[in-house]
């Protein structure tokens, strides 16, 4: 039985980082919202900093190369692959 079969909340009997937080964010004067894991938002709040960049810039940035791709599964690609250089 997972956290969610038990109805537990999001994060709780997961590994340190794997819980799903949703946050809002506005993208281009649009609010949405994304699902990851606080692992992801913490790395993609780190990249931005690192860029001198917001994090709403750097999500917009990421939403406008993602094609047909789903949001949050573009940004942990993204992460990924920056942690990789």
């Amino acid at each position: 039985m997972t956290a969610l079969d038990a109805g537990a909340p999001l994060g709780a009997a997961q590994p340190d980082g794997a819980g799903l937080r949703k946050r809002s964010i506005a993208i281009r004067g649009h609010r949405t919202s994304v699902s990851l894991e606080d692992a992801f938002w913490r790395q993609l709040n780190a990249i931005a900093r690192a860029r001198a960049q917001s994090l709403s810039g750097l999500v917009a940035s990421i939403d406008a190369g993602r094609g047909r791709s789903n949001l949050s599964s573009a940004i942990r690609i993204f992460v990924l692959g920056s942690k990789a250089q």
